[in-house]
């Protein structure tokens, strides 16, 4: 009797090892082949159009009859809206983080929580249009700007929307701090300030990075948002107040009116191959990170 429960134990277990490995494999198997529906669709692209002159190009005017396919106006505009995200984002994010985990009373930690939890599950496009009302006519009216639709109303919203990742990887890398540090450091002198500052924040840091990294690449992938607040104006930008068309709100504008078989359509694709490469970059920063958190 012992040996067949045994037997049926090993098997279910035997199953589940196999259903776990089958899923991360198929994973695997998932990205490589995106990876290469892109390719396949970028390559005719880059037969006409150099690929410096692709990503350097200052001009993108995919629709005149000798169009213009140059990224780096899009390439600015993603950086100047995900760097102002990251500015705005990550100390607060940290900040809140540290504050739930370890000074929030309990019941205040728990209503928190919840709230951060239900941030995270507004969808992209309600948070757009929330922005096209209220905060794009603030902007607007505090800086005295011909428009609000600019590279800062994109930050604050975006930086909105990345602060959940942020404070719910950050507080759980918090948590994970063995308790005996902390009281190590309270035996010794420390005040609560010096104790998170010089004890928690460092054995914490792996974690903490990662929740960054992982909001930065919610930040630089976000669409509706962006392209519904940014201006959606398609030049090298020399300030954050103004207006700016990001690398994801191009394809989602464009790619329904190209062309099936154009250097736009091509272009299009090309540019979710950058996209794609700089989300598995940091995507692969965030995991070499908590690696490196495990190892130490």
């Amino acid at each position: 009797m012992f040996e067949k429960k045994w037997s049926f134990r090993r098997v279910k277990e035997l199953l589940i090892e196999k259903t776990i490995f089958f899923c991360g494999i198929a994973s695997i198997i998932f990205v490589i082949l995106i990876f290469i529906f892109l390719a396949k669709e970028t390559i005719p692209l880059f037969k006409s159009l150099p690929i410096s002159k692709f990503l350097f190009g200052h001009r993108w005017y995919p629709s005149t009859e000798s169009p213009h396919l140059g990224i780096l106006p899009l390439i600015m505009g993603s950086l100047f809206v995900t760097l102002g995200a990251i500015v705005i984002a990550v100390p607060l994010g940290v900040a809140c983080a540290f504050y739930v985990s370890e000074i929030a009373p309990v019941k205040i930690k728990y209503t928190l929580k919840a709230i951060i939890e239900l941030l995270a599950a507004i969808p992209s496009v309600v948070l757009g249009f929330i922005g096209m009302v209220t905060l794009v006519p603030l902007i607007k009216k505090i800086f005295h700007l011909p428009t609000g639709l600019t590279a800062f109303s994109g930050s604050i919203m975006l930086a909105f929307m990345a602060m959940p990742t942020i404070v719910s990887i950050a507080e759980d890398a918090i948590n994970a701090v063995p308790s005996r540090y902390k009281e190590a450091a309270m035996a010794l002198g420390a005040t609560q300030w010096q104790m998170l500052w010089r004890v928690v924040s460092k054995a914490a840091s792996s974690g903490i990075v990662a929740a960054v990294m992982l909001g930065i690449g919610r930040v630089f992938g976000e669409t509706m948002a962006v392209m519904m607040i940014t201006g959606n104006a398609a030049h090298i930008p020399h300030s954050i107040f103004q207006p700016v068309r990001t690398l994801t709100a191009t394809i989602a504008a464009e790619m329904g009116e190209t062309v099936r078989g154009s250097e736009h359509y091509y272009a299009l694709f090309a540019i979710g191959i950058v996209l794609f490469i700089v989300s598995f970059i940091i995507n692969l920063i965030a995991d070499f990170a908590v690696h490196r958190g495990r190892n130490e």
